[in-house]
């Protein structure tokens, strides 16, 4: 494991089942809501799961698995790839409440058994802000390529990179910077200011744009399609993307 997934293991692996308890409810509360309707649950993504019976969809940085599950209860053959236990432990919790099973490794991606796992998923599901948590986004590329199926399809949702140049005070982003910095734990927001003191801080490296679809054309997948999706409050702004790309 390198530098920077053991830095952001260490921070994912800090209290994030605590975190996914008091922002999402406990695993048997979380299930019931997705039961009541699972394809919901995929909200702006729906489309692209709208037949998916019997096929292996891997979902890479499936976190607490409020993907994974609902995907499994559609009809899928859910694996999950995640570097935290933390995560694992919820999500793990969360498929037996739903009444429904999903396979959780906990790796980092960069270590996935390509061997074992080549050309095995019909689809690779990447979605909630993923992307800097990895330095080197073509390895990155590359390895998706390995485990998709010919024909198969890779669905990659990520936060915006215009979005931090909108947002943030702009004499503070570059937006062409390459090197690793430190960060804030996603949630760690979540908790008392007392208690943040404590926090790991993550490592990662943010794209731009044209670095992140050059990634994806570069590794041999054929781009589909590129949607731009508003802020979460319906803001005028470009917040996230997401990039539908075939093997």
């Amino acid at each position: 494991m390198n530098e920077q997934s053991a830095i952001n293991k260490k921070a994912w692996e800090y209290r994030a089942y605590e975190f996914w308890t008091k922002s999402q409810g406990t695993p048997q509360e979380k299930a019931q809501d997705i039961i009541k309707n699972p394809f919901a649950s995929l909200k702006k993504h729906q489309q692209y799961f709208e037949q998916i019976a019997g096929k292996r969809i891997a979902n890479l940085c499936g976190s607490n698995g409020r993907k994974a599950v609902p995907l499994s209860l559609l009809g899928g053959e859910v694996t999950v790839f995640d570097i935290s236990e933390e995560n694992k432990r919820y999500a793990m919790e969360l498929a037996h409440f739903a009444n429904t099973n999903i396979q959780y490794n906990v790796t980092d991606i960069y270590e996935i058994d390509v061997v074992k796992y080549g050309s095995y998923f019909d689809v690779l599901y990447l979605e909630g802000g993923i992307l800097h948590y990895f330095q080197d986004i073509n390895r990155l590329m590359d390895i998706l390529y390995a485990l998709l199926k010919e024909g198969g399809q890779v669905i990659l949702s990520d936060f915006h990179p215009l979005r931090r140049c909108l947002v943030d005070d702009y004499t503070k982003i570059n937006y062409f910077d390459q090197q690793l910095q430190g960060g804030d734990l996603a949630y760690k927001s979540f908790f008392d200011e007392g208690e943040q003191k404590e926090f790991p801080e993550v490592s990662v490296r943010l794209f731009t744009l044209s670095e992140i679809i050059n990634a994806v054309i570069t590794s041999g997948f054929t781009f589909k399609q590129f949607e731009e999706h508003r802020g979460w409050n319906n803001e005028n702004i470009p917040w996230e993307f997401t990039i539908l790309a075939t093997k």
